[in-house]
């Protein structure tokens, strides 16, 4: 059990990290160039806004711990459109102008274990829960005293 939530503890610490560093990219390089680019791919370009805040609030939510699952969903899906969208016709590795869905597929299949797994250890989120318990329990005790 100890040895599953470390070897998970580094998965999201890795993946909160390159996420939180893609969405600050799009932010740093200018996010009207990132929605441009959306528009040129035929989505709509305030998808780019969306996109952004997700990799960068949710990538610091997974180092932090906090809402593993959902924020993991919510990167997979991004992972998921960008491989169909952009990548796929680049091929796995990539065909020269483009880099390939490689990074792409190995972050989405990290996050979906995320998703479906989570991770507490030294997770914020175990920690409220925690004291929540503890909370609960004092107010059980004290009721039926």
């Amino acid at each position: 059990m100890k040895q599953h939530e470390i070897g998970a503890f580094i998965l999201r610490i890795f993946v909160g990290i390159a996420f939180f560093i893609h969405g600050l990219a799009k932010w740093q390089g200018g996010i009207e160039n990132t929605a441009k680019f959306f528009e040129t791919i035929g989505l709509p370009g305030i998808l780019a806004y969306v996109v952004a805040f997700i990799e960068t609030a949710g990538g610091i939510a997974l180092v932090l711990g906090i809402g593993t699952r959902i924020v993991s969903v919510l990167l997979a899906i991004i992972m998921i459109g960008a491989i169909f969208k952009v990548k796929l016709s680049a091929g796995f590795f990539g065909n020269g102008q483009m880099a390939g869905y490689e990074l792409d597929l190995a972050l989405l299949v990290i996050s979906i274990y995320l998703a479906l797994n989570g991770n507490s250890f030294l997770a914020i989120d175990e920690r409220i829960s925690r004291i929540k318990s503890h909370s609960n329990r004092r107010t059980a005790e004290h009721e039926l005293s």
